[in-house]
């Protein structure tokens, strides 16, 4: 089992992508990489803490590389916007890798440059790369919130 750690926007639209697929064992939503312990969502939504809404995913490395998992992250939010998906707009909303060796560290880089030469993006991406440092899980009503409100989207 591994972990990886991404920030891609609002965390309900990027934890229902990472939980359909195979090999994925967990996730859970919370803040990552902020400068205040124990924040809650009225704190981090202020853009204070510098938090970034992030998804930590529990997954098979026998069944899923990290690769795929970096793939489905750049498919599923814009990476060029500094601090904005769609309507949602701060820090706490920004694009981010938050990798947990050397190994994932120097895949997302890779991956990264491999995006940003292929001219597949009409922006240079943005996206920030970083250690990840303490995760604090979102409130309970959060986890799994589109599955729980029977929705499949969030917008």
């Amino acid at each position: 089992m591994a972990l990886a750690t991404f920030a891609a926007g609002c965390f309900w639209g990027i934890e229902q992508s990472f939980c359909q697929l195979t090999g994925v064992i967990s996730t859970r939503v919370g803040y990552c990489n902020g400068s205040t312990d124990n924040p809650t969502y009225k704190s981090v939504c202020t853009g204070v803490t510098g938090h970034a809404e992030a998804i930590e995913i529990t997954f098979d490395t026998e069944i899923i590389s990290y690769e795929a998992l970096l793939n489905l992250f750049w498919q599923i939010h814009n990476p060029t916007t500094l601090n904005r998906q769609g309507a949602d707009i701060g820090t706490q909303y920004r694009s981010a890798i938050f990798y947990h060796n050397e190994q994932q560290k120097q895949l997302a880089i890779d991956s990264k440059n491999e995006l940003d030469t292929s001219q597949q993006l009409s922006a240079p991406i943005a996206t920030e790369i970083s250690p990840a440092e303490h995760f604090y899980p979102a409130e309970e009503y959060h986890q799994c919130y589109l599955e729980k409100k029977g929705l499949t989207s969030c917008h």
